[in-house]
């Protein structure tokens, strides 16, 4: 089957003080149209639709239109994972609704782990891919505050935390595999920032865990994924070299540091033989550059 990772779309975000509403608009009906032109079976977006907790109405307009078009595409499902920037109360709220377009919201880490695998099934009704769809972990998720307890101590929980949820969820992928008595490929999803990761100057990516410098180890995902799609850093990268494991990038520059980056999605085929990854560019909505210099070179290249 065929997979689109995307992340990062910060719907409603503004830069310096200007909205950019025809950008965002711009690439969903873009993405709308791959998602056409390349037959895409599942749509996976591993969190911060939203800028904000709270957004306005034309960043909701905006994200409504775009799945009820998917939904009447031949993509059979969308899973959603809440992002750092977003809220799980908000993107949980019309769950139940979304549902019957087949658009699948995890907003918050669940009680129970295994609520947070999710079984998709083909046009015939057979099952055809398992996500593990792991949002933002907050620190309340994962950790309990001890008092007196030293910065080292809060680090190691917090890595431990985020190591035993996704085994958890893993483990209850498995169990769900297993019932189905299926080679059914398992797809992990979620947003936190992993050690050696890349991001850059003014792009907005903020520390996830306050007081903390915790960057979690590549390591701590569980080898039973035959995909891992993360979000978070707005550069499009590989996690520790593994090409089946990425992030997928914002796939417009969030800032002036992003500007000479060059965006895409992840376009996954899943079959026997594993994942291949095909990189799709993203075309530039709106071009943004810095320019330095006196005021004569800064009015040249203005005027261009």
């Amino acid at each position: 089957m065929k997979i689109l990772h995307t992340s990062d779309w910060h719907l409603g975000r503004t830069l310096c003080g200007r909205r950019r509403h025809e950008e965002f608009a711009a690439f969903l009906e873009w993405l709308a149209g791959i998602i056409e032109a390349h037959a895409i079976d599942a749509l996976l977006v591993a969190g911060d639709l939203f800028d904000t907790s709270t957004p306005g109405n034309p960043a909701q307009a905006l994200y409504y239109r775009f799945l009820c078009r998917v939904a009447a595409s031949p993509c059979r499902h969308v899973v959603v994972v809440a992002g750092n920037h977003d809220s799980p109360a908000f993107l949980e709220a019309p769950r139940e609704l979304l549902k019957a377009l087949d658009v699948h919201v995890v907003g918050a880490a669940c009680e129970d782990p295994a609520d947070e695998v999710l079984v998709l099934h083909d046009a015939a009704g057979a099952p055809e891919l398992i996500v593990c769809a792991v949002p933002y972990l907050r620190e309340r998720d994962i950790r309990q505050v001890t008092p007196g307890e030293s910065v080292r101590d809060k680090e190691r929980k917090l890595l431990e935390g985020v190591r035993g949820h996704y085994a958890a969820v893993a483990d209850a992928a498995l169990r769900r595999r297993e019932a189905l008595a299926a080679e059914v490929p398992i797809v992990g999803m979620g947003h936190l920032f992993t050690a050696g990761g890349e991001s850059v100057e003014g792009d907005g990516v903020r520390d996830l865990y306050v007081g903390s410098l915790a960057h979690v180890s590549p390591g701590i995902f569980p080898a039973c994924f035959d995909y891992l799609a993360l979000g978070h850093l707005h550069l499009p990268q590989t996690v520790n070299g593994r090409d089946n494991a990425r992030y997928s990038g914002s796939p417009l520059a969030m800032g002036f540091g992003e500007a000479c980056q060059s965006k895409s999605l992840c376009l996954v085929e899943l079959d026997a033989a594993g994942a291949r990854v095909q990189l799709i560019g993203v075309p530039v909505f709106r071009r943004l550059e810095r320019v330095r210099g006196d005021w004569e070179a800064v009015s040249a290249r203005i005027g261009r």
